[in-house]
């Protein structure tokens, strides 16, 4: 076993190189001691090596003594809307996310669907395996039971909306051949919208493009069509399903920043007052639209295990980080890959505006750079450029709330580690698109020195 494989939010790794059947079962074994746990989900999704390792997962799960309740092949965000709402002590969604098909892994959750991290279980977990410090298997193994869970989890989704108020738009779908192509059917099959749906056949080798819309080359497909159907709205999700990315109808890719402000502003003519949490890394965007209506922003550091817990501590409806991810509070505060692009569909409609219309006022303000990366050598080194950065940029209004952040009156910067990859991540925002590229470039220049 390697185990570089325990990240800072899950389980994940080549297949089977790093991460075979005979590791996934113990892992689960570890899961199950680690949580004490009587009941657990088990989901999986569409990759080749998901089903044998799924089955490894359950196996390891029962001979430590747990019941599983499988609920199959499943998206990640149905495995939290299943360990939820069914009350179970935790849950394995088999999936490496939106990487791509040599790899695979698991996400790992407890009760509530409140997820395992590298600060609270993973490490534990891994400890366990490398220690060989797993308990004897249980004296009674626990059973295994199916349950289909689309149906009803359709429903929960959409909820969040009134689906008769979403007018006929035209959409252009990409689930990318991932776990979308079995949700986004039943979702849109109740809708009015006219779509086009592209890579809904599920296929864990990625025949068209991997499953990572983040990723210029990976958008390319979704982007010319937009613009060959005359779209309104482009959808495109990863390979798990948790996370839902947009294009306008000129096929111009929208930074998750621009997101989050969007569904705070949705949120918010319904809630006013409500509190939103958003990331250490985004937009001003976000926070003066908080502002302009009438609720409380809450900025916070990166990751979904902080932001989860921040959303309960302060009971805020929504959250959003600027990958992708979103938060909700009446999905059990766990992130969907459905939710926002349905609550997307409706603002556009009780605005009467296309999604290129929603976003001008942002775009004629806020001047972004989007997530730049720089590889680094060891955290030493790590620490060094963080320093090397704050020590440049003292004059300005500088706090440590998540790597280095940086504040003037027309511009503003965070820099801060990867936690999952040797990284160093910049992000930059000012008020004119000269002076952010101006800026851009200073700032990546003292990062690389």
């Amino acid at each position: 076993m390697n185990p570089s494989i325990f990240k800072a939010y899950d389980v994940r790794g080549l297949y089977p190189e790093e991460l075979d059947e005979s590791t996934g079962r113990d892992i689960a074994r570890g899961f199950v001691t680690y949580l004490d746990a009587k009941r657990i989900a088990v989901g999986r999704d569409m990759r080749l090596s998901s089903p044998s390792l799924a089955a490894a997962f359950i196996d390891g799960a029962t001979a430590q003594g747990a019941d599983v309740v499988d609920f199959g092949l499943i998206s990640t965000d149905m495995l939290y809307y299943a360990v939820a709402s069914r009350q179970l002590e935790g849950g394995a969604q088999i999936t490496a996310s939106h990487n791509p098909k040599q790899y695979n892994g698991m996400k790992l959750v407890r009760r509530e669907a409140f997820p395992l991290s590298g600060d609270a279980g993973i490490g534990e977990i891994r400890d366990m395996l490398v220690r060989k410090t797993l308990p004897a298997p249980a004296v009674r193994c626990g059973s295994v039971s199916h349950t289909d869970i689309l149906g009803d989890y359709v429903t929960h989704v959409l909820s969040f909306i009134i689906p008769s108020l979403v007018k006929p738009f035209n959409v252009v779908l990409d689930a990318g051949s991932g776990m979308a192509g079995v949700v986004a059917p039943r979702l849109f099959d109740r809708l009015s919208c006219r779509t086009t749906r592209m890579c809904f056949d599920l296929d864990g080798t990625f025949p068209n493009h991997e499953a990572n819309p983040l990723i210029e080359e990976n958008r390319r497909d979704i982007v010319e069509r937009v613009v060959t159907e005359g779209a309104d709205i482009g959808i495109a999700w990863d390979g798990d399903a948790d996370r839902c990315f947009f294009i306008d109808g000129s096929g111009e890719f929208i930074a998750g920043d621009f997101v989050t402000a969007l569904l705070a502003e949705a949120f918010l003519l319904r809630h006013p007052g409500a509190t939103i949490v958003y990331d250490v890394r985004a937009s001003y965007a976000v926070k003066d639209t908080v502002a302009r209506y009438g609720g409380k922003a809450l900025m916070n550091r990166v990751g979904h295990a902080f932001i989860k817990q921040r959303m309960r501590e302060d009971n805020a409806i929504f959250g959003g980080e600027v990958t992708g991810h979103y938060y909700f509070r009446d999905n059990f505060f766990a992130d969907n890959g459905f939710i926002p692009a349905l609550l997307i569909l409706e603002l556009m409609s009780k605005k009467d505006q296309t999604l290129a219309e929603l976003l001008a006022p942002l775009r004629e303000k806020y001047f972004i750079s989007g997530e730049i990366n720089t590889k680094v050598e060891s955290m030493q080194a790590v620490a060094e450029k963080l320093d090397a950065v704050a020590a440049r940029y003292s004059d300005g209004h500088l706090y440590r709330l998540d790597g280095v952040s940086v504040e003037y009156p027309d511009w503003h910067f965070n820099v801060r580690p990867s936690n999952t990859e040797p990284l160093l991540r910049l992000n930059l925002e000012a008020v004119d698109p000269e002076l952010m590229r101006a800026r851009r470039d200073e700032v990546v220049a003292v990062i690389r020195r």
